[in-house]
């Protein structure tokens, strides 16, 4: 996975941060920061921590739209937050480095072999995050729980080239991010589980299909 500072020295990457007067802000766990997005043309990049974009139904259920983390981008260019439904949630203490993005656009010196290198990293950040939401909708588009379920292992064993494979969140942050009912998930779970189509310990499951 591409980071923002990939083949870029430390040296070089703060010159960066001075050309382009960036600021680190940190945040405080359960602080909601859609507004301050929204009111702000910049692209973050996160130090350290961890962000949920989640939006939030009308029957009270809410759906994890991304989980962001160190060295993910954070922008309202690049997450859809345009209304009071979506929520971009501190899960934990965070800090972020902000880069205007009009001086971004603007930046006089690109034959400075870093820059080039940093907008490379950008696009190709921004190229897995559209895969990531491709296959997200391709689960999001199956109408029951067990195919949303079955799509999202097969996803998961086709990246991993493995039978087995590893939940990188919880059960309950899995409901979320299928946009499921968490205990009608669980059951299904063990319906699958009595059929053999896997087996759960832990947060590995074996697929055996």
């Amino acid at each position: 996975m591409v980071k923002p500072f990939d083949n870029i020295s430390e040296k070089n990457k703060y010159k960066l941060f001075q050309a382009f007067h960036t600021h680190i802000m940190s945040y405080n766990k359960g602080e909601d920061l859609s507004k301050m997005l929204m009111d702000r043309n910049s692209l973050g990049i996160i130090i350290n921590g961890y962000v949920q974009i989640i939006k939030k139904n009308l029957n009270g259920t809410s759906l994890i739209i991304d989980e962001l983390y160190e060295d993910d981008i954070l922008s309202i260019k690049t997450i859809y937050v345009q209304d009071s439904e979506y929520e971009v949630l501190v899960k934990e203490e965070t800090k972020i480095v902000f880069f205007d993005l009009e001086q971004l656009k603007e930046f006089g010196e690109n034959e400075k072999g870093y820059y080039n290198q940093f907008i490379k990293n950008l696009f190709l950040i921004i190229n897995d995050k559209l895969n990531e939401k491709n296959e997200r909708i391709q689960i999001l588009t199956k109408k029951t729980i067990r195919n949303r379920l079955l799509e999202y292992f097969s996803i998961a064993k086709t990246k991993s080239g493995s039978n087995n494979i590893y939940l990188p969140f919880s059960f309950m942050a899995l409901a979320d991010y299928l946009g499921v009912d968490r205990s009608a998930m669980s059951r299904e779970l063990s319906y699958l589980k009595e059929e053999g189509f896997i087996e759960i310990k832990g947060k590995r499951i074996k697929l055996t299909f």
